[in-house]
């Protein structure tokens, strides 16, 4: 069992920067991947970014590429999502979730692939 908590969000004006934090409890957080979500007011939740559990490989959706950074640190048990360049369309809740073992590249960028999510932060970018 994991539990999430997502921290960092806030206002922040177009082209700014934010930087989110998700912590999570226990021990095994090293053996899961984790991925970053976002749920904009009467959209459905999206994928953002994903990294494996090693840190070893990453993955973003094409909106973000190249502006957001998705980063872990097992020994804080911590994932990041560092965004730069920030543009009003990135308005959203954003969620962190853990996928446990290995199961792909595809799983992913899957929302219903992953087993644990936070309660999610409130991003906003004003224009």
């Amino acid at each position: 069992q994991v539990q999430l908590a997502e921290s960092g969000g806030g206002l922040v004006q177009a082209g700014g920067s934010l930087r989110l934090s998700c912590a999570a409890s226990g021990r095994t957080f090293s053996t899961y991947a984790m991925g970053w979500f976002r749920q904009a007011p009467g959209k459905e939740r999206e994928f953002v970014a994903a990294i494996t559990w090693s840190g070893g490989s990453t993955y973003y959706a094409d909106s973000v590429k190249g502006r957001f950074g998705i980063s872990r640190d097992n020994a804080k048990n911590t994932a990041y999502l560092q965004m730069n360049s920030l543009k009003p369309e990135d308005t959203a809740v954003y969620y962190c979730a853990a996928q446990r073992g290995i199961r792909g590249t595809t799983a992913l960028l899957r929302r219903h692939e992953y087993d644990y999510w936070g309660q999610g932060t409130q991003v906003t970018v004003s224009s």
